[in-house]
């Protein structure tokens, strides 16, 4: 197994997402409703392994079919449905790489991944504690994805709960 490589938050980040996400509107066009940063590298200062996520948000689901096959053609990875109704793809780059879901508007998980990063993001000691966090989990893990996800699983959670109170 390869270990898991949590890094110091790099300043290129939003240039890269703004560069898939210039690429991935190109690709979608106007059935597209929006491309956001998710993820620890939308977080500034944040620690994270090297891969810019973007949830692609389609303005309905009936475009779904058609948008998953339009990404598929180009260059990117698909690995199907996370289980939440949202697509996954990835291609990787130099040193780092993407992380794409597309899903259709309102979508739950969507919706959680965006509050979460709206919270750490205006909640520094919340931020620190999930960077903390995430480097011991890296170390423990041992290249374990499943011990390394799940050991965030708790503490995403609470953010997210703690996230829906404040809207």
């Amino acid at each position: 197994m390869r270990a898991i490589k949590v890094v110091d938050y790099d300043p290129s980040w939003p240039r890269l997402f703004a560069k898939i996400s210039t690429e991935v509107s190109a690709l979608l066009g106007d059935r597209l409703l929006s491309i956001d940063h998710i993820g620890s590298t939308s977080v500034p200062g944040l620690p994270a392994k090297p891969k810019i996520d973007l949830d692609a948000v389609m303005i309905s689901k009936a475009f779904l079919p058609a948008a998953i096959e339009t990404v598929r053609a180009a260059d990117f990875v698909f690995h199907g449905d996370t289980g939440e109704q949202r697509w996954a793809f990835t291609r990787n780059h130099d040193g780092y790489g993407f992380r794409l879901y597309l899903c259709g508007p309102n979508n739950p998980a969507h919706r959680d991944r965006v509050l979460f990063r709206d919270y750490i993001r205006d909640h520094p000691e919340r931020a620190k504690a999930y960077a903390d966090l995430k480097r011991r989990l890296a170390a423990e893990a041992d290249g374990d994805w499943d011990s390394y996800t799940g050991g965030k699983t708790e503490f995403v959670r609470e953010t997210i709960r703690l996230a829906a109170l404040r809207t």
